[in-house]
């Protein structure tokens, strides 16, 4: 049969299934913070805020935490996946939108940087990200922006570990490849 047993949660999920706010604290300071960094890295120029993506899945998340069975570990990774959905639906949403203005920016002058042409770190590293395929960048982000292991990684990102080690591996070799010699 293809039935998986349910794990046992911690003693963490535990809590917060029972609504214990310090339960509920301690999970989003253990992932609060990685979730924003991993929204802000995969962001797209228009689409809705990393922060107001990160509410809606913490939002989901409370509303969903009887779902989950697992340790306060595996709560990130189940988090990363509630956030990459809604992005995902708010990235069609956006796109959606700008179909009907393509028509009014084609006649738009475009703009010039600005003499603040200087690259940040975290602007370089941004757009180092950029320059990858979407999976590549998202598996690059999580694993070594975030430091997630590869299991929370496939689990954020709806993947299995072996694509999670595939595209990590390409990834990193067209960040080499583009860096050129060190």
């Amino acid at each position: 049969m293809g039935t998986r047993p349910v794990r046992a949660d911690d003693e963490l999920v535990t809590a917060a299934k029972r609504g214990d706010a310090a339960a509920w604290r301690e999970l989003y300071r253990a992932h609060a913070g990685r979730l924003l960094l991993w929204l802000e890295a995969r962001a797209s120029p228009g689409g809705e805020a990393p922060d107001d993506i990160a509410a809606a899945a913490w939002l989901v998340a409370a509303e969903r935490i009887a779902d989950f069975h697992g340790s306060g570990s595996d709560f990130g990774g189940w988090l990363f996946g509630i956030a990459r959905k809604h992005a995902a639906n708010a990235s069609r949403r956006t796109a959606t939108r700008i179909k009907g203005f393509e028509t009014l920016a084609a006649d738009a002058e475009p703009t010039m940087a600005g003499p603040e042409g200087g690259i940040l770190a975290e602007e370089w590293v941004h757009d180092a990200l950029a320059a990858l395929p979407p999976r590549e960048r998202d598996v690059i982000a999580c694993t070594e922006v975030l430091d997630l292991d590869v299991s929370a990684t496939a689990a954020a990102l709806g993947m299995t570990a072996v694509a999670v080690r595939v595209a990590r591996h390409r990834g990193l070799k067209r960040l080499r490849t583009h860096l050129g010699p060190g």
